[in-house]
């Protein structure tokens, strides 16, 4: 039979040629694959040609590999080894003559591992790895290489760091999955940001980070550690040296790549120019010293098309006046947002050099209540040649953001080949293999962001949003509806609790499992609320009215759960709270309930409640940074989410909280991260939201506070009375009361 030349498409290539090939599923997609109609078994006796030279990480691994017995005469002849090497000197012209590019054959007459580098041969073993089934391997030939020079992930969210365990299996993860970059920047290191970027790490923080260090190189991953020195940093000779002191120290843990960030910072430290003079300073008496130091990578504190400033130079200060070899990264056209040709081409004119992309999913620190576990997609295919890297923002999840990175790795390698849904599924498989139908049910219903401030969303739901937009059109309109429409929903809200049920049991990946739990509670809440809501939908329509009853006050309680769910678990100081399935299937529930409440109610005369949420609280705004942030009910407090951007705060613009009853008030307490006179607000309270009493306000520092004295409050309200916009951080917003 002869040769059949096939390219991949998407994640992986099913061959019609044997079963064995129909199973081949390769990780990123290669560029090129040939299959043939034949398998090899691992050799009983082989001959390992080159193991002197050749990649140590990829040697060791592929001993361990093969069980036979290792020879210097007889046996199948295994030749490894990078280009210039003795051993795979044969190969050589058909090794793809790029960085990080290799070779792999199979035949029943010799392997052969043959990489343009060390990382090449790496990832030629990585592809080996996954071709070796039940000791036995495909007849391939392999030509491969990275279509983005830089790959990986930045850990630069707000929120908890990671742990040292998660980082240590993230890097492993990488280098299955061929990512060559980690990032170290996580937001709330204090030793990576001000003020204390200038100290050196303690004894037992120095030590991990060595052991990051190591793991990555292990590998071959680069663990790029991050400076974030803009916020406080003075631009003068000690400040320099103080930096490239702190280098130095990280040097001689074993850091050999190294970046600067600048971003979410005020004041002189945006100074392009600046920063450009500090970073080349680096550049030349720090990078370019050291022999064995990649290129500097820098944030930019205009990082983001949306937030430059269209009549600055910023970014074109920065493009002329940084060394070339510095990397500028960017995270399109808004801070979250996916990257396009046109927006590519935008930022490399005003650089000129190819961005170094910061993507922000499926980074969750703005919607801390969701989990994005939903598909990479958005980004264009064909630009990898405009692009100098590539890494995605995680979540502080870090076994549940495997999902998207394991995606990225894919799209990043070989992008024009990438496919979304097969490789989201093969995420998943990966992640959770001995659970993957439940996890993908999860994971299916738990990937949009809901409403935010940034306004970037997700599908979600996508395998009945067909059946809930006809179940909804038919049953709103006159409360008819399709018996399978129907029972799609039915199945779904109890696959819901099954796979919830499943998973919360499941040990194969435990430190997934404990991320996940939380909303494992709730999803299995919302199924059988969904449940229930279908009851009672049944039950309204054959006029049962003691079933109907019964049904309504189940779903209520539900609600109320689902409630102390979202108040117990994941309260984090900015978006508290555990919310799933908020795109489609909350929406539907939602609906259908009003729907049949409303048709009883008219019906028997009865004024059945029939909210949705359970909320005793009400945040209305037209500032579109805090409408959306969540309300927390803390015992006698209500509180307004935190926000870690920017607050752009029009003139006349309000925020205002209805409570459910009224209540004696005891304080508030606000903090816009401000220490200049609030002298543009005002802060009022009402009982019945049409009469407003003026509060004075105290200053300290940043906070505004003032005693209620037990005045009777229903509504309060904060009112930007100047006439300019106001730009503030949302630090706190507290009302005490006393509870009835």
């Amino acid at each position: 039979m002869k040769n059949s030349k096939i390219y991949f498409l998407g994640a992986c290539l099913s061959c019609a040629l044997t079963a064995f090939s129909q199973n081949i599923s390769l990780q990123p997609a290669p560029q090129e694959l040939i299959t043939r109609d034949k398998t090899v078994a691992l050799p009983a006796i082989y001959q390992l040609v080159g193991e002197k030279e050749a990649n140590p990480h990829a040697v060791e691994i592929l001993k361990e590999l093969l069980h036979g017995k290792q020879s210097t005469k007889n046996g199948l002849r295994i030749y490894i080894g990078e280009k210039g090497d003795k051993s795979i000197r044969k190969y050589s012209r058909l090794i793809p003559n790029c960085d990080e590019a290799y070779y792999l054959s199979v035949t029943d007459k010799e392997i052969v591992l043959a990489g343009n580098d060390e990382r090449g041969t790496y990832y030629a073993l990585q592809t080996f790895v996954q071709l070796l089934k039940d000791g036995k391997l495909p007849e391939v030939e392999i030509k491969d290489y990275p279509s983005i020079r830089y790959r990986g992930v930045v850990e630069g969210f707000y929120g908890t760091p990671w742990s040292h365990q998660a980082r240590l299996r993230q890097l492993k993860f990488y280098g299955e999955n061929k990512m060559n970059t980690y990032i170290y920047g996580p937001k709330d290191d204090p030793y990576h940001s001000a003020p204390n970027w200038r100290l050196p790490y303690p004894e037992k923080e120095a030590a991990q980070l060595q052991e990051l260090v190591k793991v990555a190189g292990e590998n071959e991953v680069d663990f790029v550690w991050a400076i974030h020195p803009g916020q406080d940093i003075k631009w003068n000779q000690e400040d320099r040296d103080l930096l490239l002191a702190k280098f130095e120290k990280m040097y001689q843990l074993g850091v050999r790549s190294f970046a600067v960030f600048f971003d979410d910072i005020s004041g002189e430290g945006t100074n392009p120019r600046k920063q450009a003079e500090l970073l080349n300073y680096i550049d030349d008496n720090f990078v370019k010293v050291k022999s064995d130091v990649t290129p500097l990578v820098m944030c930019p504190t205009e990082y983001n098309k949306s937030w430059s400033n269209p009549k600055g130079n910023y970014l074109t200060t920065l493009g002329e006046k940084l060394n070339p070899s510095i990397q500028i990264m960017w995270t399109g056209d808004r801070v979250v947002s996916d990257i396009t040709r046109d927006g590519i081409n935008w930022i490399n004119e005003r650089i000129k050099r190819p961005a170094y992309i910061w993507w922000n999913f499926p980074v969750s620190d703005y919607v801390r209540d969701h989990l994005l576990l939903g598909q990479v997609y958005g980004n264009d295919t064909s630009i990898a040649n405009k692009m100098a890297g590539f890494v995605t923002n995680p979540m502080e999840h870090a076994e549940a953001s495997r999902i998207a990175i394991f995606s990225v790795a894919s799209y990043t390698w070989n992008p024009t080949k990438y496919d979304t849904w097969k490789t989201w599924k093969d995420a998943i498989r990966n992640i959770l293999p001995g659970a993957a139908a439940e996890l993908e049910c999860f994971a299916m219903h738990n990937s949009d962001l809901g409403p935010n401030g940034h306004g970037y969303r997700r599908e979600e739901s996508m395998d009945i949003q067909p059946a809930v937009e006809r179940f909804l059109k038919s049953y709103v309109k006159d409360g008819s509806y399709e018996k399978a429409d129907f029972e799609t929903l039915q199945n779904t809200f109890e696959r819901m609790g099954e796979a919830s049920d499943i998973l919360l049991t499941n040990t194969e990946n435990e430190p997934l499992i404990k991320e996940i739990t939380p909303w494992l509670y709730q999803f299995k809440l919302m199924g059988e609320l969904g449940e229930e809501v279908l009851k009672l939908v049944v039950a309204q329509q054959q006029d049962s009215q003691p079933y109907f009853l019964r049904k309504y006050n189940h779903v209520k309680s539900l609600q109320q759960q689902m409630f102390h769910t979202d108040q117990n678990y994941n309260q984090n100081p900015y978006q508290p709270g555990v919310k799933v399935a908020s795109k489609i299937i909350k929406p539907l529930i939602d609906e259908l309930f009003v729907t049949a409440v409303n048709r009883y109610n008219q019906k028997t005369g009865n004024r059945l409640d029939a909210t949705t949420n359970y909320m005793p609280h009400k945040l209305v705004s037209n500032v579109e940074q805090i409408k959306n942030l969540p309300l927390q009910v803390k015992a006698d407090r209500i509180l307004i989410s935190p926000s870690n951007e920017v607050v752009k705060w029009a003139a006349g613009n309000t925020v205002e909280i209805e409570l459910d009853n009224v209540y004696p008030g005891e304080n508030i307490s606000i903090n816009f991260g401000k220490k200049e006179p609030c002298t543009w607000g005002r802060f009022e309270v009402s009982v019945d939201g049409k009469e407003w009493k003026t509060i004075e306000l105290a200053q300290k520092d940043a906070r505004l506070s003032a005693s209620l004295q037990k005045t009777p409050v229903k509504f309060i309200r904060f009112t930007n009375v100047s006439n300019e916009e106001q730009q503030v951080y949302l630090r706190q917003f507290i009302l005490v009361v006393e509870k009835k």
